[in-house]
């Protein structure tokens, strides 16, 4: 065979081999399953449904970045159909998020929170859901808005201190800021409990005024804890609280003291047992002492007693007295009866005479002296310690002047409770 011939027939192999390669690339392009066709794959995704969008599925009352939300504005999260999975509504707080509870219902297509909840007002929520649709896909959203903040808030200041040591007569008394219409409200979001367990009623002797105690003085070594939940309670129409506080006290060590202003002599007990008799002056015969049981609320080294602070003033407008250091001063009621270290009068005066404005003096030097019966009182006493005064020319104290609430009977006392 010739050279010529052979080249001939190769050309035409080679032309029928592109041939057939170019039929079979277009018998695949038509239809064949032997190839993918890229291009067609995305054709049809595009023809599809497409996974469901969280904004279109899940609907979230408030809306996202809502601000100034009520306390009683409406929660709830839906969904079009399909169900949902979960459903998370978090306080946001910078130490402990705290979870508003809630439930999906039945038919899965709504959460909203347990009865009753309410917003915490000025404060930060998100709301986390998941929800699966028809098909089995999975959709989540978050969300977050803001309660409103109250133009009007009241707070409760409040004695005695976290983790003090206080005597068995202690009183837990509340004094707010601005005044206290629904007493009832307020009154339930203070508990006070103590190990061992006691029944512990409140008082309101006013408006802003809200005192504790057991039916008797506390026994020594009670555990008392005071939580004050008063975080968004409405004390008034508009006015909100904005505590949320926990304190302990423990009860010392029972000392009472028994100041008799005939006999001018005060007789303090420990645990019943007789520890001292100190001689003392009271009120004289125009500024009498204040009878009945008064409770140490207040223990200074030194103060300035003023009497134009409390009304003593000369026909001229003048203070009857002004002492700037007086020493080892105990405070017994609001309106200004102290017990009290003395420097200024003849030391012979204690135990025989009553020349005080109606507080209890005992002997002291200028500066005070812990050798001396005033500084001797002062180093064995503690706040919520009992100082009863007898046979005084005066009236009984009352009950809200100080911590002086033992002098109402049980049944009184409890009478004054907005809980009942």
């Amino acid at each position: 065979m010739s050279n010529v011939v052979r080249r001939t027939r190769a050309t035409v192999a080679v032309a029928l081999l592109w041939t057939g390669l170019l039929t079979g690339l277009a018998g695949c392009s038509g239809g064949g399953t032997d190839i993918p066709d890229r291009a067609g794959a995305s054709r049809d995704a595009d023809d599809g449904a497409k996974a469901p969008s969280p904004v279109d599925t899940l609907r979230i009352t408030p809306q996202d970045g809502a601000k100034g939300v009520s306390a009683d504005e409406k929660l709830e999260v839906s969904l079009a159909g399909g169900h949902l999975e979960r459903v998370t509504v978090t306080r946001i707080e910078d130490a402990q998020p705290q979870q508003v509870p809630g439930a999906i219902s039945a038919d899965g297509l709504h959460w909203r929170p347990a009865a009753g909840t309410r917003f915490a007002l000025a404060a930060k929520y998100s709301v986390d859901a998941v929800a699966l649709d028809a098909l089995g896909r999975r959709a989540a959203r978050r969300t977050t808005f803001t309660t409103v903040v109250p133009e009007h808030r009241f707070i409760g200041y409040f004695k005695p201190e976290n983790r003090s040591t206080v005597g068995t007569g202690m009183i837990v008394s509340f004094v707010f800021n601005r005044g206290i219409q629904n007493r009832a409200a307020v009154q339930r979001a203070v508990r006070i409990t103590s190990e061992p367990p006691v029944e512990v009623v409140g008082h309101w002797f006013d408006g802003q005024r809200l005192d504790f105690r057991p039916q008797e003085y506390w026994k020594p070594g009670t555990r008392v804890t005071v939580d004050a939940q008063l975080r968004d309670v409405e004390g008034a129409p508009g006015v909100f609280g904005i505590q949320s506080q926990k304190v302990t006290f423990t009860v010392g060590r029972e000392q009472i003291s028994l100041v008799d202003a005939r006999k001018h002599t005060m007789e303090v007990r420990r645990e019943g047992a007789l520890l001292a008799t100190l001689p003392v002056t009271t009120g004289a015969r125009k500024t009498t002492t204040y009878n009945g049981k008064m409770v140490i609320s207040e223990m200074l080294d030194v103060t300035r007693m003023n009497g134009a602070t409390v009304g003593f003033k000369t026909d001229q407008g003048k203070s009857e007295y002004d002492i700037k250091d007086v020493p080892h001063a105990m405070r017994l009621t609001t309106s200004g009866t102290f017990l009290h270290g003395n420097y200024w009068v003849d030391p012979a005066i204690f135990g025989r005479a009553n020349v005080s404005h109606g507080c209890i003096g005992l002997r002291d030097e200028k500066g005070g002296s812990e050798d001396a019966p005033a500084g001797w009182f002062f180093d064995r006493s503690l706040i919520g310690d009992v100082v009863e005064v007898v046979n005084s020319r005066d009236r009984q104290v009352d009950p809200w002047n100080g911590l002086s609430g033992w002098n109402m009977d049980w049944k009184e006392w409890k009478a004054g409770s907005a809980v009942g």
